[in-house]
């Protein structure tokens, strides 16, 4: 009788999902054995008891399409809608982890996965994750798929950016996503060559930015770039985070504050600026040749673990290697952008501003 494995996609959707499930399905497939299914919407669809058997037919095709074959939701196991109410469903996940005799479960995820499947490997169920957000925040991984080619569309973004903005004279502010932290904003930055940068680790001082466009102006330079991460404060704003129910303020601060960023820096330099919001669009889409062989090779060494009956890991990136990371090393921690980071002395190095 052959052995049961799961597999599910949670959090956002991410491009690099279905050649990582792939993989998977692939080499589990290939070695023998083994059968695959994948439970529909992320954890929902695994408390629910919804799932395909991912056969070859089923992952023949797959590589080169963007999102996920298995659909996913922002669901958790232990706090999850159901009638109206908000309940831990972690009980019914784990009876029916068991009713369908599965050897192991794979999850697919970012930071909140991690930490999901770190509760659920708690509970008693054999778990593995993969690595995938476009912010790159996962830590204890090099890089997590996904994130390359949202950076590849946000620099495209910026390229293009920049002919309306030396047409007309222009500020152009393009806001990535980045929530917590500016890995992508920061690749973007420097890749299309904007002139200022804006993330989450450096709340910024909005006269900063003001000086640096105007000095630009002095020098000839009739426009200017700046790409500010979703999550990047001002100092003000840094200040309210601090006091009590600042994390809420700001929280609605930050709906509104690329527009203002926008009108102050037009008011401090006497430049027309113009606002883009990527938004989703960076999500979206056939995953890079990049990101297509990272998901691959991570979804073949998470395979392989499972050959070996090894579990409570993450499979990672650590200088060029496939490693496992502990779960329990994964779930929780943000991986920011260090002070020290060779990027950010590249960014001083070419006098790209900081806002700092």
């Amino acid at each position: 009788m052959s052995k049961l494995i799961g597999i599910l996609t949670s959090g956002g959707d991410t491009p690099g999902l279905n050649s990582a499930i792939r993989a998977v399905g692939k080499t589990l497939l290939h070695e023998g054995g083994y059968t695959l299914i994948g439970y529909l919407d992320g954890y929902r669809g695994l408390m629910e008891n919804r799932f395909v058997e991912l056969n070859d037919a089923y992952l023949s095709g797959i590589i080169t399409r963007g999102g996920t074959i298995l659909g996913s939701s922002r669901d958790k196991p232990h706090k999850m809608p159901v009638g109206g109410k908000i309940m831990d469903m972690t009980d019914v996940i784990v009876e029916n982890y068991h009713s369908n005799h599965l050897s192991g479960l794979v999850c697919l995820g970012g930071g909140g996965t991690q930490k999901n499947s770190y509760r659920l490997a708690n509970a008693g169920l054999n778990i593995l994750t993969l690595p995938k957000t476009i912010d790159n925040d996962i830590m204890h991984t090099d890089v997590s798929f996904g994130y390359d080619t949202a950076m590849m569309i946000a620099t495209e973004a910026v390229d293009r950016l920049h002919s309306t903005a030396s047409s007309h004279h222009r500020i152009i502010i393009l806001e990535t996503m980045g929530h917590k932290v500016g890995w992508l904003a920061l690749g973007a930055g420097i890749a299309g060559g904007a002139d200022v940068i804006l993330l989450p680790e450096i709340p910024y001082d909005e006269q900063v930015v003001a000086d640096a466009i105007l000095r630009r102006t002095r020098e000839g330079k009739k426009f200017s770039i700046v790409v500010v991460a979703e999550g990047a404060m001002s100092k003000s704003m840094a200040k309210v985070l601090e006091e009590e129910g600042g994390k809420d303020k700001v929280e609605e601060m930050l709906k509104t504050r690329t527009p203002q960023l926008a009108a102050h820096l037009e008011r401090l330099t006497g430049r027309e600026a113009r606002v883009t919001i990527l938004g989703y669009v960076q999500r979206g889409g056939t995953p890079t040749p990049y990101d297509r062989l990272l998901s691959t090779s991570l979804g073949s060494r998470c395979a392989q673990e499972i050959m070996k009956d090894k579990w409570g890991n993450m499979m990672a990136v650590q200088n060029n290697r496939l490693v496992t990371v502990p779960l329990e090393k994964v779930a929780g921690p943000v991986k920011y952008i260090p002070k020290d980071h060779y990027l950010l002395t590249c960014v001083k190095d070419i006098g790209v501003c900081l806002g700092s």
